[in-house]
């Protein structure tokens, strides 16, 4: 890993690596937490995200009803022209969506996550996002699931539905404690390609914090699970990944690997910004390659407004 790789990564002053992490907080300051998500979700969830997610997560196909008799305004290709010639009246078939659709949330949590700048780290961000898009799609009468991962695979959780599901999904987010600290990510989607057995939408979310090298087997792993499967990029992000103060001499360490480094801020300022941008203009590139449509959360936005953003950004592009 290099100088800049280090610097990026950095999360706080060098302390002791098993210190990171507070213990899990007790079941009734869990569950408050639960229901507090669950009311700000609730509301933006029924008036504004269930139309919107509907719109850009379409069902597997359509599936015939019945019919019924023709009515001006009906599209003449729908007639059922059998049933018409021995009715001597004209019909038409009527047919509704197929929806059954499975939603897996691939979250990261690995410990670059536990690095915030602006009041919350990005970790603190995931169970708000995981909630509005379980939510969404319990709504929608649609399958979730979830797959936490680290350096390996940590814990899946088969999907289903119903809104009991979903807030079961986001109490686990909350008390999981991690064994892992380090980040794979070509081994989540390797996993996740494994255990969905249906065409699915997957959320990948996750920093994206990789060592050198790494970008060309992401891209490897995510075009082979999007040969199957519809995969929306999640970034985590917070101000300081792209821009360090110059503060002087800091020690600063990487909260996968608990190697620390002194670092002249004054020095390396500028250089961690051009690189900060290279590497974030190279993975929106890559997304771009691959026809994906990410959500970028920034620590110091708000996860709804960045959630709905996508979902009118990507109808816009869907209706073209």
């Amino acid at each position: 890993m290099s100088f800049l790789s280090r610097l990026r990564r950095a999360s706080a002053p060098a302390a002791d690596p098993d210190a990171l992490g507070a213990p899990p907080p007790g079941l009734a300051d869990i569950m408050r937490q639960v229901r507090r998500i669950d009311l700000r979700t609730r509301g933006l969830v029924a008036s504004q995200f269930t139309g919107e997610y509907h719109s850009v997560f379409k069902g597997q196909g359509i599936e015939f009803v019945e019919v019924r008799e023709y009515v001006p305004g009906d599209d003449v290709r729908t007639i059922d022209w059998n049933v018409s010639a021995r009715t001597g009246s004209a019909f038409v078939k009527k047919y509704v969506e197929e929806r059954e659709l499975t939603v897996l949330l691939a979250v990261d949590l690995s410990a670059s996550q536990r690095w915030g700048t602006r009041g919350r780290t990005k970790s603190e961000m995931v169970p708000e996002v995981a909630a509005t898009l379980a939510m969404s799609a319990v709504r929608n009468n649609d399958r979730v699931g979830l797959l936490v991962f680290t350096d390996r695979v940590e814990t899946f959780v088969p999907p289903q539905k119903g809104r009991r599901h979903a807030l079961r999904i986001l109490r686990d987010l909350l008390v999981f404690q991690p064994e892992g600290r380090g980040t794979d990510l070509v081994g989540s989607l390797e996993h996740a390609r494994r255990v969905l057995r249906s065409r699915s939408i997957v959320f990948l979310v996750s920093d994206f914090r990789m060592p050198e090298g790494g970008r060309a087997r992401l891209e490897k792993a995510l075009g082979g699970v999007a040969l199957r499967h519809d995969v929306i990029p999640v970034v985590l992000a917070d101000p300081a990944d792209a821009k360090v103060p110059d503060v002087g001499v800091l020690r600063v360490m990487d909260p996968e690997t608990g190697r620390a480094v002194y670092v002249d801020t004054d020095v390396a300022s500028e250089r961690f910004t051009q690189q900060a941008q290279s590497e974030r203009t190279e993975l929106r590139r890559l997304f771009r390659r691959l026809g994906m449509d990410e959500i970028e959360l920034r620590t110091d936005g708000v996860v709804s407004t960045s959630v709905l953003s996508f979902f009118r950004r990507r109808e816009r592009r869907l209706r073209r």
